[in-house]
């Protein structure tokens, strides 16, 4: 059976030492981290923590051994040993997520056992132990999601829209799962048979060894993962974020930083927008640049340090504004309040205005140009669409695999719309070409895309050519339909925010209070918005993660008031 690394980025699979996985702690750091658990004895062969279990507690190591074990799916095997002065856990410690491992002693011996609060505690408060900790909590799920260690298996195939669906879901939430290519497997129709799945069922989950998800959505993923379960939707916080791009993760970062019960909802997966960019090369500390995905992955990680919640596959459906404590209404009628919210739901590509488009998307349309997409077109032709830093970052990283890469702008060039360092790039690329003022008008092919139509104002006639593959970042919607009326918009669905609005707008509103607005502040007191979403935003990651940050002190304002 062939299996494939679902990793996104090269840099997982990197071999990591062990020293770097399971580092030994000095005896002053053994003493700070074991006084902050409970020491009991242990048995060889007792089992300290079952991986369906959620993760509320670790384990550190006084005297004895702990065996790891994982791979219950292909058959469970000790994946990694401690020792002495050693520690368990990784990020489902932060989140309280079911685990993937069991852990067990493998010897007679003692431990303490650190629940979750008090390792919040100590990554806030012990700056050398925080370091220790959290560096192998970040490590150790690298090198799960590098080798597949995780509590998934999907099924499927490089020709199904819902197998990249899925693996992109999985994917931008970081969590390890096992591919098998139905198109590269030869004895593959064993597994199915196991599970009583056909290849007309793909993409298949298996989800925790025993429950089959055929073609699932993903909410129903993120329920059978059991990604929310941990999280109190009814609790009223300090302060709600809707959405989880760079303006959101920076709000939560400074608002639980400072001491705010914080919650997020993400609709789809940290990272939004800026979550699907190949390279971001112009934002302040990454001089070798970052991707989206890596950039957001760390926030997140940042977020649940300082104990922010973030409910995942859970998009916001309406804002109910009659009252306070505002609420935010997600799917199944359920009800998130807070005492302040800060919208960044950010904004989506504009569509491609032509038939059939919604046949080919996740089958040869995409809407982002990561590790995962590349994949599927290597060595192939392809087409970029948009004149901004997202297209121009994903014609570059797809000139790396891809054979030949065009770029279609409606525009007479580049210079207006996009950075001169990705300007300069794609001119000295031999493999891409610029084609200005062109668009497509038309796509063809059966269940995945095989022929694209553009249109040339200085030809005279359409050309056709055999290209499966087409990146569409052009334009921006505003994600504000679920707003219903609460809040001033302006005429391309962007909110309206401190001094943008008018008088008549917040006669409309009703503003109540003797105040202005403040600089992020909605027609609607206490109610923020930052990043993508907000008319007159600059559409740049720094741009995003200094509303969402300034934000959180306006956030103070209000709840002082």
């Amino acid at each position: 059976m062939t299996v494939s690394n679902p990793a996104e980025s090269p840099s997982v699979t990197t071999p990591l030492r062990e020293d770097e996985l399971f580092p030994v702690l000095t005896p002053a750091q053994l003493e700070r981290l074991v006084a902050q658990g409970q020491r009991r004895r242990v048995t060889a062969g007792e089992v300290l923590h079952e991986g369906s279990e959620h993760v509320s507690r670790f384990f550190v190591l006084v005297e004895g051994r702990i065996e790891v074990l994982a791979g219950e799916s292909f058959g469970e095997r000790v994946v990694a040993l401690t020792r002495s002065g050693q520690f368990t856990g990784e990020l489902n410690v932060l989140s309280g997520r079911r685990g993937f491992v069991r852990v067990r002693a493998g010897a007679d011996g003692e431990i303490a056992e650190v629940d979750r609060e008090h390792l919040l505690s100590i990554v806030q408060t012990d700056d050398e132990l925080s370091g220790i900790l959290m560096r192998a909590f970040i490590l150790r799920r690298v090198e799960l999601i590098a080798r597949g260690l995780g509590d998934v298996v999907l099924i499927g195939s490089t020709h199904s829209a819902g197998t990249l669906r899925v693996q992109e879901f999985l994917t931008r939430n970081s969590h390890p799962y096992t591919y098998v290519d139905l198109d590269r497997s030869p004895d593959v129709q064993s597994l199915l048979d196991r599970f009583q799945v056909t290849v007309a069922d793909v993409p298949v989950l298996i989800c925790r060894s025993d429950v089959v998800l055929k073609n699932p959505t993903n909410v129903e993923v993120a329920n059978c993962l059991g990604f929310n379960e941990s999280i109190d939707e009814a609790q009223v916080r300090d302060l709600v974020i809707v959405g989880a791009g760079p303006s959101g993760l920076a709000a939560a970062v400074y608002g639980a930083s400072e001491g705010l019960e914080v919650l997020v909802v993400e609709a789809t997966s940290p990272g939004g927008q800026a979550g699907s960019s190949s390279r971001i090369e112009n934002y302040l500390g990454f001089p070798a640049g970052v991707s989206g995905q890596e950039l957001a992955g760390r926030a997140y990680v940042q977020a649940q340090k300082f104990g922010a919640e973030v409910l995942i596959a859970k998009g916001a459906t309406q804002l109910s504004c009659s009252r306070k404590p505002y609420a935010i209404e997600i799917e199944e009628g359920v009800r998130v309040p807070g005492r302040t919210v800060i919208i960044a739901t950010g904004a989506e590509y504009r569509k491609l205005g032509v038939d059939k488009l919604d046949a080919f998307e996740g089958a040869g349309v995409y809407y982002g140009a990561t590790f995962v997409e590349s994949r599927l077109c290597k060595d192939e032709e392809v087409i970029v669409v948009g004149g901004g830093n997202s297209a121009g970052q994903a014609a570059v990283f797809l000139s790396r695999s891809a054979r030949q890469v065009y770029v279609l702008v409606r525009s007479g060039g580049l210079a207006e719309s996009m950075s001169r360092y990705l300007i300069r790039r794609i001119e000295r690329s031999p493999n891409i070409e610029l084609l200005t003022e062109t668009e497509i008008v038309g796509l063809a092919g059966n269940d995945h895309l095989e022929q694209v139509r553009w249109r040339s104002r200085w030809k005279d006639a359409d050309e056709t050519h055999a290209i499966r593959h087409v990146f569409v970042m052009t334009g921006a919607v505003p994600s504000t339909k679920w707003l219903d009326g609460c809040i001033a918009l302006d005429p391309g669905g962007f909110i309206k925010t401190g001094p943008d609005l008018t008088p008549e707008d917040l006669a409309t509103a009703r503003w109540p209070l003797t105040r202005p607005p403040y600089f992020l502040e909605t027609s609607l007191p206490g109610v923020f918005a930052v990043g993508d979403v907000r008319r007159g935003s600059m559409k740049r990651v720094a741009s995003a993660v200094g509303e969402g940050s300034t934000a959180v002190a306006f956030v103070h304002q209000v709840l002082k008031e």
